[in-house]
């Protein structure tokens, strides 16, 4: 059965557009009909691996031209779906799961058309960080969504460390090879934070464990993770007002073992206090913590 296309679809495909069509991100159904009407009508569909995609677009009986379209090809790939775009087509980009655009090569694109003065859509759908976030059991209110750590080096330390002073709800995906190395270095700093990780999701093996960082790293060292992971992470809690200077080491050594380096724990402690910095930094000298410095 061919569902006729939303007006507002209708009136796009007259003219070169970018579709962003969101993905199942395990079951299959989860599709939308919008959807399945831009893919029917593309022009050419745009995917991380064609392979994968060939797996819907069978399931639905699509027949479109398919292209690669990832990290490893942006710059050729990108001026190919612009000329293409130019000539009026109708392009709809997909990721393996989820909405393009997010953690993967499609925000690339959508800059290139914008500049090219194409319109661009984006068609709603599955997401792994808000369907994590929704069965997490952790504060929705707020949050923020972090994507992949760094693999390595400081860039990941520092990232961490913002991780831990965070407040909001914090969304991050991980590989399953990567999991327990990205659990241990989060427990390090902040071992008791309340999170979830799900895995799996929408799929017949769909798991979501939740406790303290440290209770789902010993889960996971005991089974071996499978499956890509969304982890979610409690906030950190806001500390009691300050009374003074004599929170001076207890509000600075805090900081420091939430990953903050020194001096800027030390900015941090007088502006939690609203005392001047050379008050701070004299307090945690004497108390031995730091030497004394300018700034």
């Amino acid at each position: 059965m061919r569902v006729p296309v939303a007006p507002e679809a209708a009136a796009a495909l007259s003219d070169g557009v970018l579709f962003l069509v969101a993905t199942p991100i395990g079951n299959l159904e989860d599709i939308t009909l919008r959807s399945l009407s831009v893919l029917r009508e593309a022009d050419l569909i745009a995917c991380e691996d064609t392979r994968h995609t060939r797996k819907l677009l069978s399931r639905y009986d699509i027949h479109v031209p398919t292209t690669s379209y990832h990290a490893h090809n942006l710059r050729v790939k990108g001026e190919y779906i612009r000329s293409l775009l130019t000539a009026g087509k109708r392009i709809a980009v997909v990721s393996d799961a989820g909405q393009p655009g997010v953690s993967d090569p499609g925000a690339e694109l959508v800059v290139t058309a914008l500049a090219g003065g194409f319109r661009v859509v984006a068609l709603p759908g599955p997401s792994a960080a808000l369907t994590a976030l929704a069965v997490s059991g952790l504060p929705t209110e707020r949050f923020v969504f972090e994507g992949f750590l760094p693999a390595s080096g400081r860039a990941r330390k520092e990232r961490i460390a913002a991780v831990a002073r965070e407040e909001r709800t914090v969304i991050l995906y991980e590989a399953p090879h990567r999991l327990l190395r990205t659990l241990a270095d989060l427990v390090r700093v902040m071992p008791d934070r309340r999170m979830a990780a799900a895995r799996e999701l929408t799929k017949q093996f769909e798991e979501v464990v939740r406790g303290s960082l440290n209770e789902v790293l010993d889960h996971f060292t005991v089974k071996a993770p499978r499956g890509e992971f969304t982890l979610v992470l409690g906030g950190r809690q806001p500390a009691a007002a300050p009374a003074g200077p004599a929170d001076i080491p207890a509000v600075f050594t805090r900081l420091v073992a939430e990953g903050m380096d020194r001096k800027s724990a030390v900015k941090e402690t007088a502006a939690l206090l609203g005392l001047p910095k050379r008050e701070v930094y004299a307090a945690v000298a004497r108390d031995g913590n730091i030497q004394h410095q300018d700034d």
